[in-house]
Order: structure tokens, then sequence, then C-alpha cells
């Protein structure tokens, strides 16, 4: 998602991007990937490749988003050093994040307390990257940093119940519900854990916006809204987009997860970049995507 946001970006063309997909180079192959860095040889990486899901997809599997995201970020991290490239940006997750830190969350708290536990495996695969680059950036003097987004959300997104993340998954239901006529949905919890998300065309912005001040980046880097909404926020701004009037009941034999996970944009502030996109537009722009893709 976020790497298909970039290349949409409006001034991508600015730069050339070397964007191989999934079938063209497997990233848990550490000699295709090193293969292809000392072919290519870029003057800078970014790194936006991970396995991803929701709370379902995590707690089933922890094990599979353990192993293939540190083996994705190895693989990717280490060949640009190989390679020498100078210059890359490793994207993180708030999930990184102690489970009891205060929010908002500030970038020094990791690594401070446990982890969630219901996405501990994805949690430390992105620790261990963050913390790859900064080994590499005082041992061989390499400028490798990591961007930490909130959670993110809007085209390319992914919808099946299997993998998908909040946002999205809402998306879906409500959708399905105004289809089928069903006058009820279901929400996980009693929908008053708060979530940060992001629309993903903004966060490919503050990428954009990072490969032309990538010196005054800092070495470790939330990028958030600075504000949250409660789950039942999400659901009610999703229905009323897209024109269901039904009623929620809830869950409450369901995991729901940290109960908040807001970022501190201190930093980001400090470094002169801000969202745009607005809860509605950003859910009526994913919504349109979903309609263009399932219909």
């Amino acid at each position: 998602m976020v790497g298909r946001n970039i290349l949409e970006h409006p001034v991508a063309n600015e730069w050339i991007f070397l964007a191989p997909s999934r079938k063209e180079l497997d990233l848990t192959c550490k000699a295709e990937v090193r293969e292809y860095f000392l072919s290519n040889r870029p003057d800078m990486v970014i790194h936006a490749a991970g396995h991803v899901g929701g709370i379902q997809a995590n707690v089933a599997a922890p094990v599979e988003f353990l192993i293939a995201n540190l083996d994705i970020g190895r693989n990717v991290i280490m060949a640009a050093a190989e390679a020498g490239v100078p210059r890359l940006i490793n994207l993180g997750s708030s999930c990184m994040y102690p489970r009891t830190a205060v929010n908002p969350l500030q970038e020094e708290m990791i690594l401070q307390g446990e982890l969630e536990p219901t996405n501990e495996g994805y949690a430390l695969a992105k620790i261990v990257a963050a913390r790859l680059c900064d080994y590499l950036r005082r041992e061989r003097g390499l400028d490798y940093k990591t961007l930490i987004p909130c959670n993110l959300y809007g085209r390319h997104d992914k919808f099946s119940p299997e993998h998908s993340h909040l946002i999205p998954a809402i998306i879906r239901k409500i959708h399905m519900a105004k289809s089928a006529g069903t006058a009820t949905v279901d929400i996980w919890g009693n929908g008053m854990a708060r979530r940060e998300f992001m629309f993903a065309g903004d966060f490919a912005d503050a990428l954009m916006y990072a490969l032309d001040h990538f010196e005054t980046m800092p070495n470790l880097l939330n990028i958030g809204l600075g504000y949250d909404y409660t789950i039942n926020d999400y659901y009610q701004a999703a229905a009323t987009i897209i024109g269901w009037g039904g009623s929620f009941s809830h869950d409450l034999t369901k995991p729901v997860g940290m109960l908040q996970k807001l970022v501190s944009t201190e930093r980001q502030t400090t470094w002169g970049w801000n969202a745009k996109t607005g809860l509605r537009d950003g859910i009526q722009a994913t919504y349109d995507y979903y309609m263009e893709v399932t219909q």
C-alpha cells in the first residue's frame, strides 16, 4: 500500500523509482535481494515492505509474522549496506511501543517496556530492523534512519477479513451490510479503544518530503496526526459515508489490543511536515477505491 501510494504521488516523476513486484523479487530470499542490490546499486532505499495484517491475523500466526518480517528487514537492510547504499529510510510501526507506555508515544520509549501480545511478533521484527539501522549508522557510518508511522489506510489497502486492518475491515463490513439489508453490524470490544489512522496518501507525502529533507530528518521519527478517534467513531464515520443507517452491537469476548496508540508528533512538527487529509475525506477516497476494485 505504501509503495503504490508513493508511486502515485504528484511529484514521484521527479525521481527514478525501482519498485520490483513480489514476483520479480522475493524479499525473503537473501541471495535474490543481495544480487538485486548489487546489480542496481540505488542511491537510496525506502524499505516499505512487510508481511502485515490485523489483530485476527497476528494472533493466529505469530511465527509467520515474526519470521517473515525478520527475514525481509534483515535482507533488505543488509543488502543495501553490502551494496554501499549510503541512505536508507526504514519504516517501523507504532506497534513497536510498549503496551503500557503513556500516550502520546515518544520515540525514546521504544524498548522501555512489554509489548502488546496481540501483535508482539510483528513488533519484535520491526524493532530489530530499526536497531539494525542504528547499528549500521554507528558502526559503518551509513545514514540509515527509521520512520514510525501511525496506523495507515487508503488506496491499495487490503479488504479481505483475513488480512485487513481496522478501517478497510469496517468499510467492507458496512458495505456488505448495506448491500444485504442487514440491520446490525458487530464491533469487537466496547468500541472505546482509541486509534490514530493516517491516510496513506499523506504518508507518501511525508516520504517525498523526507527525500528532499533527509539531512534534517531525525534518525528515529514518528509520523502521525497528533490526534485520534475511538473505534466507534470510525464505524460511525464509515456508516455515514457509505449511507448505511443500521445499528451497532459490541462483542465483548473479542480482543481489542492496546486501549490507545497515539504517537507524539513533536519531532515531526519541528522537522516541518504535517498531514492534510481529514478522516471523512480519507474514508471516502478509500471507499471509492474499494468500489473500484470490487465491482
